[in-house]
């Protein structure tokens, strides 16, 4: 195949063997890479034939430290949460946020102050309300693909809950808003950061990272995502279109103008003039929706479950695991559908995290039909 300069003038210096991370910075992290990254022949999701930046990352970079996440009792401080019932806004895990939700009818305590806190890797929460923190699955990898020629869609593709964004430039992927607590009853919990552990047992960001102290200190949250260095003008990583993804401000410090509904414009980059995506200033601080055309099969992973799972066979571990749960015989019934079917669709979605409408689209129902129809999510 015949080398080219396009995206990969932004991701790599293309035609050298390894590829090498670009030195301007806007490149990723050379230590993201699990192996050398590929130039590989795939078609995007509008049917057309490109190249695409293929690579290889971890669970987790080895020297990024995540958390905290639940906390144990209500005297403890555990991560970040956007709630968006009664007083709405950015929260963080304490006893305040937990007491104000209890008298909104959820309560994740006893009477002791313990919190319910269920590790969804391994297990399904027995409590009506748990707060959700997985544990890391160390050896799992994630493969992506980014086009290397970034094209405009028809029209922007919205991104729903869970939806996949993009990566960032540590080789962590990046996902659009987290399960709200009034669909799902349970909490899964987000570290300072704005990131938590799927239940497939890797990383990903609900949040562009490198920005948080502008959304902690626009919301009023007493908080310091000091893993990540801060930077509201820095480059955060790419978009699963192939554009870039910004902090929230121009390079020089400068509000971004003429933002589009996906945040997102034409402008002055280290490469040129070029469109880019900037994160907002409140949470989550990520785009609304894609203006350009994904790569098919642009995320795999090898965990057991969860987003992206090559064999997505039953949720959470336990001595169930690799078993449909009680109930979804009786939904597959109601829905007109396989129960093999409306499993693997829910986890190959995202499991536990499964993105209903998306679901819904899959198996061609309604999403109320299908909220109806399936067993409470415990």
């Amino acid at each position: 195949m015949r080398c080219t300069t396009t995206l990969i003038t932004l991701l790599t210096t293309l035609c050298a063997t390894p590829v090498l991370a670009h030195s301007d910075g806007m490149a990723f992290d050379a230590s993201a890479f699990l192996g050398d990254p590929q130039v590989v022949d795939c078609t995007l999701e509008d049917g057309t034939a490109s190249t695409c930046f293929e690579f290889t990352v971890a669970a987790l970079p080895e020297e990024l430290e995540i958390g905290p996440f639940c906390p144990a009792t209500l005297d403890d401080v555990g991560g970040l949460w956007q709630w968006d019932g009664e007083n709405p806004g950015l929260y963080r895990l304490d006893r305040a946020f937990f007491e104000m939700l209890d008298a909104q009818g959820f309560t994740f305590y006893d009477d002791t102050g313990a919190v319910a806190v269920t590790d969804i890797r391994l297990d399904q929460p027995t409590a009506d309300h748990a707060c959700l923190s997985a544990s890391l699955a160390p050896d799992v990898t994630m493969t992506i693909r980014l086009p290397m020629e970034p094209r405009m869609a028809q029209a922007p593709t919205p991104l729903g809950t869970v939806a996949k964004v993009g990566v960032g430039l540590d080789g962590v992927p990046i996902f659009a808003d987290a399960p709200s607590v009034l669909e799902r009853d349970h909490l899964p919990a987000l570290d300072v950061c704005g990131g938590h552990i799927d239940p497939g047992g890797w990383y990903h960001w609900h949040a562009t990272a490198t920005d948080m102290a502008t959304v902690l200190e626009n919301e009023g949250v007493e908080a310091d995502c000091a893993a990540v260095v801060q930077n509201a003008a820095a480059p955060f990583g790419f978009a699963f279109d192939g554009y870039p993804m910004f902090g929230s401000t121009e390079p020089d410090g400068g509000v971004p103008e003429g933002l589009d509904a996906c945040g997102g414009h034409v402008g002055t980059t280290a490469h040129g003039e070029t469109y880019h995506y900037h994160a907002s200033q409140s949470f989550p601080n990520l785009p609304a929706c894609l203006v350009g055309v994904v790569a098919q099969d642009n995320f795999a992973t090898t965990a057991a479950q969860g987003i992206g799972a090559a064999n997505p066979r039953g949720g959470p571990g336990g001595p169930d695991a690799g078993e449909m749960p009680p109930g979804f015989d009786a939904a597959a019934e109601t829905l007109g559908v396989d129960p093999e079917t409306l499993f693997e669709a829910l986890n190959a979605a995202g499991g536990p995290e499964a993105d209903l409408s998306e679901v819904a689209a899959t198996l061609g129902v309604t999403e109320d039909a299908l909220r109806t129809a399936l067993p409470a999510r415990r």
